[in-house]
């Protein structure tokens, strides 16, 4: 297949949907690419590298889509492009197929088929294509340095000569992707950052972040429904609504910089930050709006634009804030694509199989084959999911835990002994017929796995892993061994004994150095 990217036409865009190493990438799955002259040159990529990369460089989108069998893109098509495909052709793109039902109809009308970038399931299997995270991770950063440029001091605080800096207090409001990339760098720029988010249970993941979790008082009929479909927060219930606008109410004069990113697509964006709230902020504070592109979670937000407030605040209203890091953005948007093309592509042979019964493939997919699929079942995980629900586990009495225990403890000691009667036995059976030399060194060989596997197996796993416990286990063995061996008064016996206490000695230190650096990932400084 002849896969195009088209120049986008919407006005401020700068992303490309094909990068010269995303196309070099395509071409191992069988593919030709080819792409419209200009296409990546507000993106950093001049058709001079393109062509360089094996692309086919098209002088007009007309050439382009007659030649191509497959079209992708960042933004939705305009509707000439949706009049301009042919039938059987593929586009794959940000397609917001709920608000754009008359693209639908013309595309189900050329028989095309549209693959949604923006409806690919949030599903473990398809993080890879997820091309909302990927864009909101973008989304999130650039928020901060947005803020960063309208603020007028340091994040960090400053001990100087020339006095003291006291570090900016940020509010990031949404815990989602975009709301954890905020806080990553807020974090880093050495900034107090505090976060909220309807789902109490981000509580930890903010904490680990280095983020102090805002938390509310309230009853549990007051909670939202945690999670909506799709992986979003869900909406809150009035009388939570209620209590988080009194928290923000009160956190207002004290912050400097309030970061919103409450949306949920296809719905208006929830007002959680009012003109009372920015007026209470001190001048010189900034709000900058990540869901401006639906009205905003700020009452003053207006949409694509920076303003000021008569008390000094700035708000920022931008929506292209991937688009204004188009290079990267385009890199991880080209990367979503070209898995969404790995997976349509099974055989790796050049020939698009759209299969139907894959759950990403048929959530992406909003029309196909002169029909229009939109919206799609939900994914099959989902309902297994649904179908067997976990069974509560029923809490013991201080009397049927002791007893259980009790009860695990003579089964254990029953098996030792087990064990031990049937050691016995073998070496027994072993001595009757081995020589006195070899059962010496069998002997040794038993004592340093009984040793090595009570002293190095046993320990926690909040002090190493499981996996390191394996080996260090078998580390144990050869060292206690070696050591047994290294009296032996052979001087060859010495040095071979020596040499493997030293080298199981370095996997053992190294297997503790290595558990400490993970466990250190998940602990705060």
């Amino acid at each position: 297949m002849k896969i195009g990217a088209l120049k986008e036409v919407f006005a401020g865009e700068n992303r490309v949907a094909m990068t010269p190493d995303s196309a070099a990438q395509l071409v191992k799955l069988g593919h030709t690419c080819a792409i419209e002259a200009g296409a990546g040159a507000k993106a950093g990529y001049s058709d001079a590298l393109y062509a360089a990369a094996g692309v086919e460089v098209h002088k007009t989108a007309t050439a382009l889509m007659a030649a191509c069998d497959v079209i992708v893109k960042v933004r939705g098509p305009e509707k000439a492009e949706a009049e301009a495909l042919k039938a059987g052709q593929t586009l794959i793109s940000f397609f917001w197929p709920a608000q754009n039902p008359e693209l639908l109809e013309i595309a189900k009308s050329r028989g095309a088929t549209v693959v949604a970038m923006d409806m690919v399931p949030r599903i473990s299997r398809a993080q890879k294509m997820d091309a909302l995270s990927s864009m909101a991770n973008i989304a999130g950063y650039r928020a901060v340095i947005e803020a960063g440029s309208n603020f007028g001091r340091f994040f960090t605080g400053q001990v100087t000569a020339a006095g003291k800096v006291p570090p900016a207090k940020v509010l990031i409001v949404g815990a989602g992707v975009a709301g954890l990339a905020a806080i990553g760098t807020a974090v880093s720029l050495g900034a107090i950052v505090y976060a909220f988010d309807v789902r109490p249970e981000v509580a930890e993941q903010i904490e680990s972040m280095g983020a102090s979790f805002v938390y509310l008082e309230f009853d549990a009929s007051e909670l939202p429904d945690g999670a909506a479909t799709g992986g979003y927060a869900a909406p809150s219930t009035p009388a939570f609504q209620a209590k988080q606008l009194a928290k923000f109410r009160e956190l207002a004069p004290e912050v400097d910089i309030v970061i919103t990113t409450a949306l949920i697509p296809g719905r208006p964006a929830p007002k959680l930050w009012t003109k009372e709230m920015v007026a209470a902020m001190k001048p010189g504070s900034v709000v900058v709006d990540l869901a401006a592109e639906r009205g905003g979670n700020c009452d003053l937000t207006v949409m694509d634009e920076k303003i000021i407030s008569d008390n000094g605040v700035t708000i920022v209203g931008y929506t292209d804030f991937p688009s204004r890091m188009a290079a990267q953005a385009s890199t991880l948007y080209s990367n979503n694509i070209r898995h969404m093309l790995t997976d349509l592509t099974p055989k790796k042979d050049g020939v698009i199989v759209h299969n139907m019964e894959d759950d990403v493939i048929r959530g992406a997919t909003v029309a196909y084959a002169g029909a229009i699929t939109f919206p799609p079942p939900p994914p099959k995980i989902a309902a297994i999911a649904v179908s067997k629900p976990k069974e509560k586990v029923k809490e013991l009495t201080p009397e049927e835990r002791r007893a259980a225990e009790s009860a695990a403890f003579r089964a254990q000691t029953r098996s030792q002994v087990g064990l031990l009667v049937a050691a016995g036995g073998l070496l027994a059976l072993v001595g009757a017929f081995a020589p006195a030399e070899f059962m010496q060194h069998f002997i040794v060989f038993v004592l340093a796995c009984f040793i090595g596997f009570s002293v190095i197996w046993n320990v926690s796993h909040s002090l190493h892993t499981p996996l390191m416990a394996v080996t260090n286990a078998i580390s144990g063995i050869v060292i206690l061994g070696a050591l047994l061996q290294i009296g032996s008064g052979n001087w060859l016996v010495v040095v071979l004994a020596a040499i493997s206490v030293l080298i199981a000695t370095i996997n053992i230190v190294g297997g503790f150095l290595v558990t400490r650096r993970m466990l250190a990932m998940f602990q705060k400084s």
